[in-house]
């Protein structure tokens, strides 16, 4: 059997084959498990690598999506999600139970890099311990925490005493230099204008070379997934995820929640509001995309007047554009369950116009982009070549949008995964072979035409819209309570790549369990293979054209 045969293994024209994927995994499948997007496979806490291992090598699940932790009355779990980077529509979820006990299960960090992360913060938050992982150690809080605050038994009362870390030498024997011991620790941040957020990045220097970094993160964890888990379906979960990714992703975050909460609740969106949607969310996406070329161009040459103040320009342009369409510049709070909050405002005609005029304008305004940036011999020098990123390695490690597509991976969930009326438009998924910081600016400055491009075509057809069949919401029950022990895995492709949510409802009017699947968090993984090597300029380069917003990462 060819590698193709075997990577093909359980693929139909019908889609997955999960008996032939059983079949492929044999004994190490104890039970089965109905999920709304993909079957789960219940394997023993032992066998995680061996499971993984087969399912990536011989039946193509070469991305894992996320890792979700929680504890029920009678054990732990962890879920791994997969998918496949050529088809994201074949997916599947390894779920592996552990005792209340002893919750210890093997680390599949082996396997797929992005476990990495994923695993800590199911440690660090749920209390599972990930056997044989390389770094098992909190990730969001303190390593001097007490407890595991999603655990059931988690006392949120008691004293929790942080304390400075005398005398500890952070120039390990495995982070020195073997030709020169005379390495040097450099402290990055958590307060600093490059590090887009509060991140601190523990850096080691052999000279001028970057020996090792260490992304420190959890400076600011919000506990968005349990304030979610506070809220109802129908009302209540809505306005938080604006709050994310606030540069803004805010209608791109509102339709993660709610595609996940539709699927899972079996509700019909209106075609006439999926345009609105659409049109919407590319709006968003032109919009995160300026602030993140603005800022890039101020990370590497520090020009604010010019770079930084154009990209804030265009911006401006959008943001009222979507101020008009929300009532908000922000926190747009524009989605409901079932459609929108409202249709467009009026006159219809004249906002039309003043979005077609925008979009038009679009092609004019990138060239004067590609004058100022991608052509200015500075930018290139600090960003051609440096911060390079392999294929291979961005999908080991999870990495999404436009850090995946600037390393020539053709994966983007508005084509690979279709929702909303994105299959009904003419657009391109913007992909570059580079593999460096420059080729990403490049994917984000292409990707806005083609968000153009598709705002205009959205534009043409609300227009031509039927008045008598301008439906924005379907008919969706005042109070929302899915079957017990349902469960979904669902997806949209965020301005900075997957953003994934997990939802595990318990009979009630609010989910039992919550998870975002953050594109930021995974990206961030890949800063260290980015910069060990290069110098501390190239590492801020790398770090700027990861585009993070600290607040998705910390959640």
């Amino acid at each position: 059997m060819s590698l193709q045969q075997e990577r093909d293994v359980g693929v139909t024209e019908d889609g997955l084959d999960y008996d032939a994927l059983a079949d492929l995994l044999g004994e190490h499948v104890l039970d089965r498990e109905e999920h709304v997007n993909a079957e789960g496979f219940v394997i023993r806490p032992d066998e995680v690598e061996d499971v993984l291992s087969t399912l990536k090598d011989r039946a193509g699940f070469d991305h894992l999506s996320a890792v979700t932790a929680q504890e029920y009355d009678d054990r732990y779990e962890s879920i791994y999600h997969l998918k496949k980077y050529d088809d994201p529509t074949q997916e599947l979820s390894i779920v592996v139970p552990t005792s209340s006990d002893e919750p210890v299960s093997q680390s599949g960090a082996s396997v797929f890099d992005t476990a990495d992360w994923h695993e800590r913060e199911a440690y660090d938050l749920v209390g599972i311990e990930y056997d044989e992982h390389p770094d098992l150690r909190r990730i969001l809080l303190p390593e001097t925490w007490q407890g595991h605050p999603l655990s059931n038994g988690y006392n949120q009362t008691q004293p929790q005493v942080v304390p400075l870390r005398e005398h500890a030498n952070p120039l390990q024997e495995d982070k020195q230099s073997p030709q020169d011991p005379d390495t040097m620790f450099v402290n990055i941040g958590p307060h600093h204008p490059a590090t887009h957020g509060v991140l601190h990045v523990k850096t080691v220097l052999d000279g001028e070379q970057i020996v090792d970094i260490d992304p420190d993160i959890g400076y600011l964890h919000r506990s968005e997934e349990q304030m979610c888990e506070q809220g109802t379906y129908r009302h209540q979960i809505m306005p938080y995820p604006d709050r994310w990714d606030y540069t803004p992703g805010g209608l791109l975050n509102e339709w993660a929640y709610a595609r996940a909460a539709e699927d899972l609740a079996d509700i019909d969106v209106p075609e006439y509001a999926q345009v609105l949607r659409t049109m919407g969310a590319e709006l968003t996406r032109i919009a995160a995309h300026m602030l993140a070329v603005g800022t890039f161009g101020l990370d590497l040459y520090g020009d604010f007047t010019v770079i930084f103040m154009y990209a804030i320009r265009d911006r401006e342009v959008v943001q009222n554009l979507l101020e008009d369409l929300t009532g908000q510049r922000l926190m747009f709070n524009y989605f409901r369950l079932g459609g929108v909050a409202w249709d467009l405002p009026e006159p219809r005609e004249e906002y039309l116009e003043k979005v077609r005029e925008f979009t038009e304008e679009v092609p004019e305004r990138l060239e004067e982009y590609h004058d100022l940036i991608s052509g200015n011999e500075i930018f290139q020098m600090r960003t051609i070549d440096t911060g390079v990123l392999p294929p291979e390695v961005a999908k080991s490690y999870g990495a999404t949008g436009p850090v995946a597509r600037g390393s020539g991976v053709d994966y983007d969930l508005r084509r690979d995964d279709p929702y909303g009326y994105y299959d009904e438009l003419d657009w391109d998924v913007v992909t570059e072979d580079g593999m460096d910081n420059y080729a990403r600016l490049l994917v984000r400055l292409r990707e806005v035409e083609e968000s153009a491009k598709i705002v205009r075509q959205c534009a043409d057809i609300l227009e031509d819209w039927p008045e008598d069949d301008r439906e924005i919401q379907s008919n969706v029950p005042r109070t929302l309570k899915p079957e017990p022990d349902k469960e979904i895995y669902r997806a949209v492709e965020g301005a900075k790549g997957e953003l994934g949510i997990y939802i595990r409802s318990d009979g009630t009017d609010k989910p039992a369990r919550f998870k975002i699947r953050s594109p930021c968090f995974s990206n961030l993984q890949t800063l260290p293979v980015m910069s060990e090597g290069e110098y501390i300029p190239d590492m801020v380069a790398s770090l700027g054209s990861l585009d993070i917003v600290l607040g998705e990462v910390d959640r």
